[in-house]
């Protein structure tokens, strides 16, 4: 079974970003070819609503046969506030806790974002996580795109 991985606004953007690119890139060609199921979330649609003309055309070039939907739903928006609530990040960051709350509730096999401050830190997902094992979730794995490169054997 293809692992499911939840991307973040951070990484379409970084597609095009000098910085984060060389990571990037090969992670959406490894979306291309379809090794990977994506779930793109409607906090991500919004997101992208203001994302510059070359971001947009990235996103309509998904292909939506391994491209799952997901909704906020109550549940979403419930655990998202109680990451809040137990100050694992501040109030700023609800849309963070928003895809954090849709990744894990939908079982992503990884949360993947260039997001270091609010998401791709280990202080967060300790909170993240503990607060998903206290209502019974599982943890969520969650990685910057720089560790989805393939290495060549040696």
């Amino acid at each position: 079974m293809k692992q499911r991985i939840y991307i973040d606004t951070s990484v379409f953007g970084g597609y095009f970003d000098d910085e984060f690119a060389e990571y990037t890139i090969p992670l959406f060609k490894s979306l291309d070819r379809k090794e990977f199921t994506l779930l793109f979330s409607t906090v991500t649609q919004d997101e992208l609503e203001n994302a510059p003309v070359n971001v947009k055309e990235l996103v309509k070039g998904l292909k939506t046969e391994s491209t799952e939907f997901l909704e906020t739903t109550d549940e979403v928006v419930d655990l998202a506030t109680e990451y809040i609530d137990e100050k694992v990040v501040g109030q700023t960051s609800y849309a963070d806790c928003l895809h954090i709350a849709l990744a894990t509730i939908n079982r992503a096999d990884f949360l993947v974002s260039w997001n270091f401050k609010h998401i791709v830190n280990v202080q967060r997902i300790r909170g993240y996580n503990s607060i998903n094992i206290k209502h019974g979730y599982q943890q969520i794995e969650i990685r910057s795109p720089r560790e989805f490169v393939k290495y060549e054997d040696d």
